[in-house]
């Protein structure tokens, strides 16, 4: 035991400990406490510091003081008690308030039952088991500064400690408005913050004065609704209003239409909420000599009465004792720290919410539990362990808050500054509600409707950046989107207010965050996967939808999975306690792991991973198609097949929301997938031809400099050495690149085969035969999405068919089939279909398999998705294709038959025709080309230069142009046969003006239009290829078919990424020769110097110095780790200052 821990001492600590802590009585309101600094300055004036601190606990400790008996301070303490099983490390802690560590999350609850000591984050014994060889503590005792270079803290009570860690965890302030002070605020009745217990008790003591009646709240964040709720909650208190700077409260968590929700829900409690709404003056009234608080004068000079405020508009970091200091703080508040949270002054950390970390401070307790993780780790694991150091933390949130469940998670704000694709909505409609039991049981239809984003939340949010980058904590600027697109997934259902908004990349491959009201139960299982960035093993509705049989026990989520942010406690911990036996019951388990002591939000899935085995979710989502039409592609399916339609124009006029729209590119891909099912006539056809996404508009594949590869159709990968040279032939004469692929469109790519029993000794089955048969049967199919089949003469599988939507393999009775498999990003493996089926009623079989599966998938969706979320599964399937359930086999032979019947060679029929071939034509004015980008030589063929890994934001209007627009000039630019003008249908086609390329559109009943050629986005000269659509509005617009980015035709305007905008133009008919297009244009020199092909031509050298995507950027490895010559990275010499030769990334 230390010299001078003295036995009066430790009586006095112990009278503190031992008997159970009563709850005070509140004396006067004392509505702010006292700054720290006064405390500090008082304390220094009144009393001398003794030169020499008072070393506590046994010889030979260090000892580590903690200033701050808060959350974060007793989390550090637990941890190093933990951690530090060499007993290296004494630890001494002084509380400024007369209680043990609460929890301040759960401040709310103790107005309901005034019991300080059920929020106590440990009871005063563990306090006991600790001391006096491990912890010492000191209640009601304040350090007041500190002195660095003699490793002293300083007290209110004129103490001084010494320590050899100094450990900094003072927490934050509120703040109050500017419209008045600190000082005014003490000294005024009616004036509260709410921070902490003494705050509460002071409220609650003071509004049981019988004139108290009306409280306000200022403030609408998470703090604000808090405070709200807690005087809403007061017997004594009848009316509660709060006062909001924005339009909705929670606007740091939530977007608009989140916020709104949770709006509508407090108003329906009864509590008046004024948004959009700053009071300009507090208002006063003198009784008895003191100022009482009595109202606020509103910005627009209404008086808004009440007798109690409470101010909830923010948090300042506590940072007065550094500053007294002299440690380092940030302008803006906050003590500096590194990312091993080391203050300015050796031997000092900072942690929790007095800390700034790359110039941001953090007001949850999450991130000040990993920083207290972090730094208890460092100072005794790092013997054999490199250190650990601060990365951006999660600020997922999860709170009850006025009654209503809210959460956001990840980077709930990611659409606020990323360009966004599409937001897929799901809404509940057509729900009529009588009674409760109806509400329960009624027929709601779930609608979901892909819908452009037009508006930006008003709002931004927190973002998560990756290591090595400024960690953002503060709301996203409002302003341009940046970065890789997203997509967002929203579902709204005002009958039970819940609203979820989940962002994904725009593949849908990775969840990015996202935000709930009402419905939080999923809140876990997504903070973990969006922490383990992890590719989604399931289509991006499921995390909305799908049938939950009952609760979820959280038993998919891997044992690493974070399930209390607030003190970091796994799926993994929970499951070793109970297995262990060392925890049958919750308050074991909380005791054990803390799981559940901070916010409590974790505590359902707690439960249930306490109690139940693994549920798993799901439930069937169908799609409405677009904004244009109100229903699925199912449904569109059946009506165009039952009313016989067979054009764009008689789809839209029939069911079409709008009768006169020209659709847009997520709707007209797909009716022109499902005129093609049904009637197969030729896509070049006008009338089809606008509907066509670009594979499909030119039968190949675009690239990404905007030209094109044909893939010639290879059926079964048979081909003769005569057909291949021919290939080589055409690709030498044309100078064209070649590389083994497979044919466009969503239609059957391939059947692929082994050579089965025509050459291998272990083929049963002719492989090679059935794949040619099927390849050619089905090669003129278009479907929902591609598709590709597969053939293995035996059970060797060589061909890999049970990965492959349709796959057959062959045994000693006949064919196994299989359906549903595919590869790619969401692999999943094929389900055994029928067994041992003869081969005279394979092809038969997959005929009905194909047939239903065009009839009833939903757009873009593979034959796995639609095999996953079918009711009944492969069973139903079974039953309608093998058993005719249903009793549509017929028809769906019929289908199948038509198609067959009426195949047509596509690529023959536009070569023969020379209207269509004129469409693949660069420029329809001249037979002169330009080229598309720079090309390069690579492995001894030409390929188009790299894109860099972004290009800057690129805006381009007419108003640029020197020349005032009286001055330009009309040209005629195209014939209307060139550009295929036609009444029914978009058409579009490029023209060559001087080095600029320009784009013509023609929309029905609208008229012409122009715009430059070039996309800004990628720089690709592609505008020409895109789908013409329009807004539910009736704005037309281009879509970029590169990375669907829409401009307005008539302005240029980007209308789903505020970053870009294009050059637009008057065109029209001429006047004089009815059959000529005219387009208003400057002189061409002018029009070069801002759009001139040679001006934006993607080049190798540009590309390199802007920085090329890190997976064009390839290195081979000699057996020593060597770059082998010629392979090393451009940015690398591959000598000795590349690193090591460890394959880490």
């Amino acid at each position: 035991m230390g010299n001078n821990f003295s036995r009066k001492k430790r009586a006095r600590k112990a009278s503190v400990v031992t008997p159970p802590v009563a709850i005070p009585q509140p004396p006067e309101p004392s509505p702010m406490p006292a700054l720290l600094l006064e405390n500090a300055n008082s304390a220094s004036s009144e009393v001398s510091t003794p030169v020499e601190g008072i070393r506590e606990g046994p010889d030979g400790r260090q000892i580590i003081f903690v200033v701050g008996l808060g959350m974060v301070g007793i989390a550090f303490i637990e941890k190093m008690l933990s951690l530090d099983e060499k007993n290296k490390y004494f630890l001494i802690t002084c509380g400024e308030e007369k209680h043990f560590a609460y929890n301040r999350v759960g401040l709310t609850e103790y107005f309901e039952h005034r019991n300080v000591e059920s929020l106590y984050l440990n009871p005063p014994s563990w306090y006991a088991q600790h001391e006096p060889h491990r912890l010492s503590y000191h209640l009601q005792e304040t350090v007041v500064s500190i002195s660095p270079e003699r490793h002293i803290v300083h007290t209110d009570q004129n103490r001084a400690f010494h320590y050899d860690k100094c450990i900094i965890a003072t927490g934050s302030r509120a703040e109050v408005p500017p419209y008045t002070s600190l000082e005014q605020a003490q000294k005024t009745k009616g004036v509260f913050v709410y921070r902490n217990i003494s705050d509460l008790d002071s409220i609650i003591a003071y509004a049981e004065a019988p004139e108290i009646k009306h409280a306000v709240v200022v403030g609408g964040g998470l703090l604000g609704l808090e405070a709200a709720k807690a005087a809403f909650d007061l017997p004594s208190i009848s009316d509660v209003s709060i006062v909001n700077r924005q339009g909705f409260p929670l606007s740091r968590q939530l977007d608009a239409e989140a916020g709104e929700m949770v709006l509508h829900k407090i108003e329906a409690m009864g509590v008046q909420v004024l948004t959009h709404c700053s009071p300009t003056r507090q208002l006063t009234r003198v009784v008895d000599g003191c100022e009482v608080f009595c109202g606020f004068e509103l910005q627009d000079g209404k008086v808004h009465e009440a007798d109690l405020v409470i101010y909830a508009i923010g948090i300042r970091p506590r940072d007065d004792v550094a500053r007294t200091s002299g440690i380092d703080c940030h302008a803006r508040g906050g003590i500096i720290v590194g990312d091993d949270l080391s203050t300015s002054a050796e031997d000092v950390y900072a942690i929790g919410e007095c800390a700034s970390w790359r110039e941001n401070s953090y007001g949850l307790i999450g991130p000040g539990i990993e920083m207290a993780d972090i730094l208890s780790f460092n100072l005794t694991q790092t013997a054999g362990h490199a250190p650990r150091a601060m990365n951006a933390p999660d600020l997922s949130t999860k709170l009850k808050l006025m009654g209503i469940d809210v959460a956001s998670f990840g980077d709930f704000f990611a659409d606020n500054r990323h360009p966004k694709g599409r937001t897929q909505n799901v809404t509940v409609s057509d729900v009529v509600h009588t009674n409760d039991s109806a509400k329960q049981n009624g027929s709601a239809q779930l609608e979901i409707a892909f819908e452009e984003e037009g508006k930006k939340p008003p709002a931004g949010g927190a973002t998560k950046v990756p290591d090595g980058e400024k960690a953002t904590a503060k709301r996203s600027k409002r302003g341009g989107a940046t970065g890789q697109p997203v997509n967002c997934l929203v579902y709204r259902d005002p009958f039970s207010a819940t609203y979820k908004k989940y962002i994904f990349t725009e593949d849908g491959k990775y969840l990015l965050g996202g935000m709930m009201v009402g419905d939080v139960s999923d809140f876990v299982k997504l903070v973990a996967i969006v922490k383990k960035k992890k590719a989604l093993d399931v289509p991006p509705s499921q995390f909305i939808v799908g049938d939950k049989k009952g609760n979820d026990d959280g038993g998919d989520l891997d044992d690493d999975a974070q399930v209390c942010s607030c003190h970091n406690v796994l799926k993994g911990d929970i499951v070793k306690c109970v297995q262990s036996g060392d925890c049958s019951t919750i308050p074991e388990l909380k005791t054990k792991t803390k799981v559940g002591t901070g916010c409590g939000g974790c505590m359902p899935l707690v439960t249930s991973l306490f109690n139940a085995e693994m549920k798993k979710a799901g439930r069937t989502l169908e799609t409405s198609i677009c904004p244009h039409f109100k229903m699925s592609r199912t449904d569109l399916f059946n009506v165009i097949k039952v009313k016989q339609l067979k054009t764009l124009p008689e789809v839209m006029a029939e069911v079409g929301v709008n009768k006169d729209s020209l659709g847009c590119e997520l709707c007209k891909p797909a009716i022109g997938s499902i005129l093609s099912s049904l009637y197969n006539e030729h896509v070049m056809r006008p009338l089809h031809h606008q509907n066509q996404d670009t594979n499909d508009k030119f039968m190949a594949n675009i690239q990404r400099n905007g030209t094109f590869s044909v893939v010639p159709r290879i059926a079964a990968g048979e081909i003769s050495p005569d057909g291949l040279i021919v290939i080589g032939q055409v690709a030498k004469k044309y100078g064209l690149y070649t590389k083994s692929g497979h044919a466009y469109g969503k239609s059957l790519r391939t059947v692929k085969s082994c050579v089965g029993s025509t050459w291998c000794r272990y083929g049963v089955g002719d492989s090679v035969g059935l794949a040619v048969q099927l390849e050619n049967r089905y090669r003129g199919v278009r479907s929902p999405h591609k598709f590709k089949g597969g053939v293995s003469g035996c059970v060797r599988e060589c061909a890999e068919a049970q990965s492959k939507d349709f796959g057959l393999i062959a045994t000693d009775k006949g064919w196994n089939i299989f359906v549903g498999g595919n590869g790619g990003a969401n692999p999943r493996h094929a389900e055994l279909f029928a067994k041992d089926v003869p081969p005279s009623k394979v092809v038969r079989i997959l005929d009905r398999f194909l047939a239903y599966y065009i009839m009833t998938a939903d757009k873009l969706e593979r034959t796995a998705r639609w095999v996953e979320k079918m009711d009944g599964g492969i069973e139903k399937l079974r039953r309608v294709i093998l058993d005719d359930e249903l009793g549509i086999c017929k028809d769906l032979d019929a289908l199948m038959d038509n198609l067959i019947n009426t195949y047509e060679d596509e690529w023959a029929a536009a070569i023969k025709d020379p209207s269509k071939r004129r469409q693949f034509k660069q420029f329809i004015n001249t037979d002169e080309r330009l080229p598309s980008s720079e090309m390069i030589t690579e492995r001894g063929q030409r390929r188009p230069a790299d894109w860099a890994k972004s290009y800057p934001p690129i805006k381009l209007s007419s108003d640029q142009v020197t020349t005032p627009k009286a001055e330009w000039t009309w040209f005629n630019v195209a014939k209307k046969s060139d550009l295929v003008v036609s009444g029914e249908g978009t058409s579009s086609a490029a023209i060559k003006y001087g080095d600029t390329q320009l784009a013509v559109y023609h929309v029905p009943r609208r008229g012409y239009y122009a715009t430059q050629q070039m996309c800004p986005h990628k720089r690709a000269f592609v505008l020409d290829h895109g789908i013409i659509g329009d807004t539910v509005d009736g704005k037309p617009y281009v879509s970029c078919p590169l990375h669907k980015r829409n401009f307005a035709l008539s302005d240029g305007e980007c209308l789903n990424d505020g970053e870009y905008q294009i050059m637009s133009f008057e065109a029209r008919e001429s006047p004089e020769d009815p059959e000529q297009v005219q387009v208003l244009l400057p002189p061409a020199s002018e029009l070069d110097a801002h759009l001139g092909t040679d001006k934006w031509l993607i080049r190798q050298a540009e590309s390199e110095a802007l920085g090329l995507n890190a997976a064009t950027q390839v290195s081979i490895l000699g057996p020593r780790g060597e770059f082998l010559e010629g392979s090393a990275p451009s940015n690398c010499g591959g000598g000795d200052g590349c690193g090591d030769r460890k394959l880490s990334w």
